[in-house]
Parts: C-alpha cells; structure tokens; sequence
C-alpha cells in the first residue's frame, strides 16, 4: 500500500535496496522465471497436442502425465515466494484497515510469523517426501514408466522462497513500523 511522506507518494518496494531483500528478491525473481517457462512450455506442448490430435488422430504420449505432474506443479510452487515478496497472495483486509496503526502493524507482524511456521512446516514435510522421492525414483501408475520425484523438488524450493520473502517482508514491517 503507497505511504506518502511530504506529500509525495512512495511505493514500499522503492527502497528495497538491503543485500537480503536483493538476493531474496532476486532468488524469487529466477524461481519465478523458472515458473513463466514451465508456463509456455505447458502452453506449446498442450497446444501440438490438440492440433495433432486434430489433424493426424494421435496425440503425444504421455501430456496429460508431462502437464499434471511438471508443468501445473512447478508454474504453482515456484512463483510462491515472489507473489509474497510483493504483497499479491490473498488478503482480506476490511476491518484491518479501520484499526489504528500500531494494531495493524501488530497484526501483520503476527501474520508473518504465523506464515512463518506454516511455510516452514510445508518447506520441511515436502523436502523430507521429496527426498524420499527421489530415494525410490517415485513413479505413477501408467502404460510407460513415468517417473514423478524430479516434480517433488518444485514444492520445498517454492516454500523455501515464500519463506525468505516473508521474512523480508516482517524486517521491512519491524523496521519501518508498517503493515505491508
């Protein structure tokens, strides 16, 4: 939300210059890169597959598979920790923003660090399945072998950048005395 200060508006993110909000930012910036392929990749595979299923009656093997368990889970977890370093996950903020300051920073603060443990637990639990994963070369149930634990990764790398991104956002809120 804009501040002003001498009546000149002022965007939170414009002084984000700290060397943890930098590298944080720019981790978040490279997952979300990674998402935006996974997305176009996800859009040209599904679109060859609908017009060779249209033209020749054979689609390609496996999309379904290749779109449900790559594309749809790495374009979802690996942009988490940027949509939080810029405030855009869903709020509802109606009688927040009635309270005096001080509640509303308090309130965030508490938020934050609820997001924290949350984050944190997801982060943890997803690792310890990714690695189990990957120790038994995970694979669904298919006419081929397709193996799924290379997918598994996707989540605890996009819960580790939310969290990074929350805790950013909480030393922004403590150090400014503002709820984001």
């Amino acid at each position: 939300m804009p501040s002003t200060t001498n009546d000149m508006p002022v965007d939170v993110h414009d002084d984000d210059t700290g060397l943890l909000f930098r590298c944080v930012s720019w981790l978040n910036k490279a997952f979300l890169a990674v998402a935006a392929i996974f997305v176009v990749l996800m859009m040209l595979h599904v679109t060859a597959d609908v017009v060779l299923r249209n033209v020749s009656d054979i689609g390609i093997p496996a999309t379904l598979e290749i779109v449900s368990y790559y594309y749809m889970v790495c374009a979802i977890f690996l942009a988490f920790g940027y949509v939080e370093l810029k405030n855009q996950h869903i709020r509802v903020d109606l009688f927040v923003m009635q309270m005096p300051r001080s509640v509303q920073v308090v309130l965030y603060i508490f938020a934050c660090l609820a997001g924290f443990v949350f984050f944190g637990l997801l982060a943890w639990q997803s690792t310890v399945d990714a690695i189990r994963a990957t120790q038994s070369y995970e694979t669904i149930m298919s006419n081929f072998l397709f193996y799924v634990w290379p997918s598994r990764w996707a989540l605890p790398i996009g819960f580790f950048g939310c969290l990074l991104a929350i805790l950013c956002n909480l030393l922004k809120a403590v150090t400014r005395w503002r709820a984001l």
